[in-house]
């Protein structure tokens, strides 16, 4: 029950937000990259699950912009694009089929650029015969996120529905922006465990190694919030040589940030707050779970490759 109601009450921000215009954020590459970085952080700090339909959604605008198409008006949309254990959607002769897995927003959102292959398709979510399956989705954190598996039976879809053309989604450098912002969403969502691990202590006379633990969560988070603020800076003048190498970097840290956060919160507080304050447990929940978009070691692996190949060792 406790969980259906926080979906509940998080649908409705989101609503709310989209309908006073507070998710019309500057178009990455404008000029204003910082602010549309920062915003996105605010949401992640104020709840992820709030923040990850709100960054999808801002997300799907962004593109349809930079392909010169419009969003319909008032509609909520979301950009699901996961090819998760094989699974993924195909296009094939004009129409749509196959599984998407993690589709936040699957009963809340109106509309949806779905990736088919090399294709971005955009998709009206009344059509019946689109499905939703809550099964696929079994994790604690990020569980307010309306997250499901989609699948999508022989849907139509007309050339005025497919979004850029082929591999345009992909190869644009709105692609990498992208997760630039969705590094945004994850610092924000540090920010939040952060602020919880303070307030906590507020009441309390920390020791000297609990205040170790506070500074090195907080210079974990402002050496993260420096680079992506000075790659924000880079693509507004376009002094920005590798967007890719840019990208990777800053999830990157941002990881590296959440990672340790999610370590050191809990040697702060104990286990009290985690047990018996849901609001706590669910932000260092949600986090784990959507940090983990990044891929880890693989990531660092081709930055380091990418690296020694620009000077000429590999």
């Amino acid at each position: 029950m406790t969980d259906l109601l926080e979906t509940s009450a998080i649908a409705s921000d989101f609503r709310r937000l989209a309908a006073e215009g507070r998710l019309d954020l500057p178009l990455p590459g404008g000029g204003r990259t910082r602010d549309r970085w920062r915003a996105l952080a605010a949401l992640g700090a104020r709840d992820l699950s709030l923040a990850r339909l709100a960054e999808g959604h801002t997300d799907a605008l962004a593109i349809l912009a930079e392909s010169g198409a419009k969003p319909v008006p008032g509609a909520l949309y979301g950009v699901w694009a996961a090819k998760s254990g094989g699974t993924g959607a195909v296009l094939d002769n004009g129409v749509l089929s196959g599984t998407v897995r993690f589709c936040s927003g699957a009963h809340l959102l109106d509309r949806a650029l779905v990736a088919a292959g090399d294709l971005l398709v955009e998709v009206d979510l009344r059509d019946e015969r689109i499905e939703r399956d809550e099964r696929g989705w079994q994790a604690i954190g990020m569980a307010a996120s309306d997250s499901a598996d989609v699948t999508f039976d022989r849907i139509p879809v007309g050339p005025q529905d497919v979004i850029g053309g082929e591999g345009w989604y992909i190869s644009r450098p709105g692609f990498a922006y992208g997760g630039c912002g969705v590094a945004a969403v994850w610092l924000g969502g540090c920010r939040g465990v952060v602020g919880d691990v303070s307030a906590y202590l507020r009441d309390r006379e920390p020791d000297e190694h609990q205040l170790a633990h506070l500074g090195a969560m907080h210079t974990a988070m402002a050496a993260s919030e420096a680079l992506l603020e000075r790659t924000a800076d880079a693509i507004d003048s376009g002094a920005v040589r590798d967007a890719k190498l840019d990208t990777r970097l800053c999830r990157a840290a941002v990881e590296d940030c959440a990672m340790r956060v999610l370590a050191e919160a809990p040697k702060v507080t104990g286990p009290t707050p985690l047990c018996r304050d849901r609001s706590f447990a669910r932000r260092h929940a949600d986090l784990l779970v959507y940090v983990r978009q990044h891929h880890g070691e693989r990531e660092l692996a081709a930055i380091g490759d990418r690296l020694l190949r620009e000077r000429g060792t590999r």
